[in-house]
């Protein structure tokens, strides 16, 4: 598949993920990004991505990445009452790149599993150098 033919989603655009967004940008990927605080989109904004809710990203990424806080936050995020999972097409993936816990892991994949989308957990270390 052609990097311009995916629509690419990515919730959580702080220091680790807004790099990690930032070499998909670079690698002409065009993405829809999500921060709670919007001001540190700004910079992925800039390069062309788009700020987007969300749901608005769920419905339309065939890749959604998160890179959250906490556990609590994934949790929220993923299965909550407007969490992604409710709104992320069929075929589509779910990739979690928040450092959590293996049994939330489990629940966001059976949740995932049970709307044909697929979970993955990536979790990833090495603050912003690393991403």
């Amino acid at each position: 598949m052609e990097s311009t033919s995916l629509t690419i989603g990515w919730i959580g655009t702080g220091v680790m993920g807004k790099s990690m967004a930032k070499h998909l940008i670079n690698k002409g990927y065009t993405l829809q990004v999500y921060n709670r605080t919007a001001s540190k989109a700004d910079e992925l904004v800039s390069l062309g991505a788009t700020f987007k809710t969300p749901v608005e990203i769920a419905k339309e990424a065939d890749v959604l990445f998160m890179m959250l806080g906490f556990p609590q936050d994934v949790e929220a995020m993923a299965l909550g009452e407007n969490g992604v999972i409710n709104h992320m097409k069929e075929g589509s993936y779910l990739i979690d790149c928040t450092t959590s816990s293996p049994g939330l892991a489990i629940k966001v994949d059976e949740a995932a599993k049970k709307r044909n989308i697929h979970s993955i957990d990536a979790p990833v270390s090495g603050g912003d150098v690393g991403a």
